[in-house]
């Protein structure tokens, strides 16, 4: 009998084992060149700590990394899984995961400064490109 070795699978995340600052939220493309209206199917889901002024807080990301998850979402596509990252100099990406090979990192624009509240737009540089994302949803784990 062979045995054959899997891909190491995230340890599931404990919802009572995370702060009450931990949220999830989606992003979705907002209305650009070619999508007047955007696409709600091209999105983001991301699980990260906001603070008390609903910006990702840094402090809670270096306790509970591997908590800040992000998953991307586009028609006709596999979801791609990854971890929201810290980056020299203060930025934030989405890196994503071992076994999600040729996708390079999404790098949030301001990411520091920016506001995740639903309504608000946030921009994020995908493979050299500039995209819009809204907020859509936010909500407790």
């Amino acid at each position: 009998m062979s045995k054959t070795r899997s891909k190491p699978q995230p340890k599931p995340i404990l919802n009572a084992s995370l702060p009450p600052q931990f949220r999830q939220f989606r992003l979705a493309l907002a209305r650009e060149p070619g999508r007047p209206e955007g696409d709600a199917d091209i999105a983001y889901i991301i699980v990260a700590p906001l603070d008390s002024e609903d910006r990702i807080d840094a402090g809670l990301w270096r306790k509970h990394r591997d908590a800040c998850r992000v998953v991307r979402q586009r028609p006709d596509q596999r979801d791609k899984h990854g971890h929201l990252v810290h980056r020299p100099g203060g930025g934030w990406a989405f890196h994503y995961d071992e076994g999600e090979t040729g996708l390079p990192d999404a790098v949030g624009y301001h990411f520091a400064d920016e506001r995740f509240v639903v309504g608000e737009y946030v921009s994020l540089n995908e493979g050299g490109k500039m995209h819009t994302y809204r907020v859509t949803t936010i909500s407790y784990l």
